[in-house]
């Protein structure tokens, strides 16, 4: 299953508890950092699109900050690199899911978290549900301030991920994290004793 959720929504909370549960968890940002190890095709397909200096010649590191100051200068070329990346993103997800150990009996469920589910709605054939955890945002502001984000920089980031209204109306399930932590674990547990995983 996809669990989607925006910046301190409590996805991430989720996606442990499940875990605790026995879930296998994959998180997609880990996934976009392994298409770009070194020897990786898409490491050659970004140099291609963003300069063959990106790469450091003896050990074949992939210069990110670098990638990041070219590909998020202007719109177009930070479409362009997700055009680039998201084709590798999917084939290796496919792969964990169809012969990593998702491919096997256990366990019972695969998490995939999922920071964008809008730019990976081309993905989501490959699971059986989506859930989405959502909090109003005035509360996400306040959990994210606590943890020390400076409350521009969550603004900043909320304005470039998908609303709540979309998530609720791409999701099968919507886990409501109005409530403190307790609340949020309760309902997650709830959601895997009703798939009979207990």
């Amino acid at each position: 299953m996809f669990l989607a959720g925006g910046t301190a929504s409590g996805k991430s909370s989720a996606a442990r508890e499940l875990e605790r549960l026995g879930a296998w968890r994959i998180d997609l940002d880990e996934l976009s950092r392994a298409v770009l190890a070194p020897g990786e095709p898409c490491v050659a397909e970004v140099c291609a699109a963003f300069g063959d200096d990106l790469v450091d010649p003896q050990t074949g590191e992939l210069d990110r900050a670098l990638l990041a100051r070219r590909a998020f200068a202007e719109p177009e070329s930070a479409e362009l690199l997700e055009k680039i990346e998201l084709p590798h993103i999917r084939a290796m997800l496919a792969r964990m899911l169809t012969a990593g150990i998702c491919g096997q009996r256990e366990p019972a469920c695969c998490v995939v978290e999922v920071p964008l589910l809008d730019r990976v709605e081309s993905m989501t054939d490959l699971a059986d549900e989506v859930v989405a955890v959502t909090s109003p945002l005035g509360v996400r502001r306040e959990r994210a301030r606590l943890r020390g984000m400076d409350p521009d920089d969550f603004d900043r980031r909320v304005a470039r991920q998908p609303s709540d209204d979309y998530l609720r109306s791409r999701a099968t399930t919507v886990i409501d994290n109005s409530g403190d932590e307790k609340d949020l674990l309760s309902a997650v547990r709830d959601w895997w004793d009703a798939h009979g995983w207990a």
